[in-house]
């Protein structure tokens, strides 16, 4: 089932107030989901019938989210291979026991994936190839539903790897489906975590924390192969340029050496002979 366009009920019909802000948990179809709370201010997820509000991270695991953005868009600004949702766009979940709208706050549709993002989407018809979320820890409850509920949720729909970030190392989690359709941590290698489902993209787990620039970046071997390429490409052109000039003025400094100390030579010859040609001319005279 898509996004309704327009609305199966009447709101003053079934009681809903449009001018307030229903708490989670209040129950309402998924045709009044679409119709009136799926671009609502507060975010709204729907999860089988009732309305949940998605919680705030703090600041910290906020800029470990975005540095992850950036790094995806260094990436798909070299690879152009798929496009990104994020925060306010939805997609829905046909599980076995229920339905639910989640909106991640990153997700990555590969060009490969069957059901394309279209450029005036307003929710993603598909499923999404990786999903992200900035994990909120202000209550248990918060916790557990991005950590328990919405894994085995994403794990379910056949989303193919699931990141949970926060800006403490321990409560970072990162998920990948096995042959069996179930998530496992995804092992990282010398404390690189490598993406199977995006090809190429690679990240050093401490890097969340870093958070290392671009000019950082491109001398790095885990980032330079997708981090401005281009760009490294025009400062070794630059490079190699200003070697070239520098070779050049060496070459034409030694030359201008060898030119000086060529004339030296001649000089000195010359002084040399002239003294010679007086020593002998005194020498006549003396005779």
């Amino acid at each position: 089932m898509s996004a309704p366009a327009i609305a199966l009920t009447d709101p003053s019909a079934v009681g809903l107030d449009l001018d307030l802000d229903p708490p989670a948990g209040t129950g309402v179809s998924e045709a009044d989901y679409w119709a009136y709370y799926y671009e609502h201010e507060n975010a709204y997820e729907w999860n089988d019938g009732y309305l949940e509000v998605k919680p705030v991270s703090d600041t910290l695991t906020i800029q470990v989210y975005q540095w992850l953005l950036r790094l995806l868009h260094y990436y798909l600004d070299t690879h152009d291979n798929a496009r990104l949702t994020a925060l306010e766009m939805g997609f829905r979940l046909s599980l076995p026991d229920k339905v639910a709208i989640r909106k991640p706050d990153l997700g990555v549709v590969l060009d490969s994936n069957p059901i394309p993002l279209a450029d005036l989407d307003r929710s993603y018809k598909g499923t999404l190839d990786l999903c992200v979320e900035a994990l909120s820890d202000s209550t248990p409850a918060e916790i557990a539903r991005d950590t328990e509920q919405k894994r085995r949720e994403y794990e379910a729909a056949g989303v193919r790897e699931y990141y949970i970030l926060h800006h403490e190392p321990s409560w970072q989690r990162f998920y990948r489906r096995n042959a069996f359709g179930l998530y496992q941590p995804i092992p990282a290698d010398e404390g690189v975590l490598q993406s199977e489902v995006v090809p190429g993209l690679r990240f050093r787990l401490e890097d969340l924390q870093r958070q290392p620039g671009p000019a950082t970046m491109i001398e790095d071997a885990v980032y330079a192969p997708f981090v401005l390429p281009a760009w490294q490409r025009d400062r070794q052109v630059l490079e190699d340029e200003r070697r070239a000039r520098q070779q050049a003025e060496q070459g034409r400094q030694q030359a201008e050496q060898a030119r000086q100390q060529a004339e030296q030579l001649v000089r000195r010859e010359r002084a040399e002979k002239e003294a010679l040609l007086a020593e002998l001319a005194r020498l006549r005279g003396d005779s």
